[in-house]
C-alpha cells in the first residue's frame, strides 16, 4: 500500500510551509506567528488558500502577512559528467 503523502507527491504536490502572521484579537497591536506546513501543489496552493479561508471564517486572529516557501521533493536526477575514471587491480 503506498501511503497518501508518497501518491501526492508523484502528483506534483511539494512541501508548502506558510509562516502566518496574525493580530492578538485582544490586543491587535501584537502580532502572532503561526507555522503551517501540508502537501500543496505550487503556484496555486489548493489547501492553503483553503486553510486561509478556514483562518478568517472561523477564527478571530485577524490575519497581517503570510510568507510562502515551497519545495517539490520528489525531482529529476542530478547528473555531472565523470571527467575521468581510474581503476585499481
Amino acid at each position: 500500500m503506498v501511503s497518501v503523502a508518497f501518491r501526492r507527491q508523484l502528483e506534483g504536490y511539494g512541501l508548502t510551509t506558510a509562516n502566518i502572521l496574525y493580530r492578538l484579537p485582544d490586543h491587535p497591536a501584537v502580532l502572532q506567528t503561526y507555522i503551517w506546513q501540508e502537501y500543496d501543489l505550487a503556484p496555486v496552493f489548493p489547501e492553503l488558500h483553503k486553510f486561509l479561508a478556514f483562518w478568517r471564517d472561523r477564527l478571530e486572529g485577524a490575519l497581517h502577512s503570510v510568507t510562502v516557501s515551497h519545495s517539490g521533493l520528489i525531482k529529476p536526477a542530478e547528473l555531472r559528467a565523470v571527467a575521468q575514471e581510474f581503476r585499481l587491480h
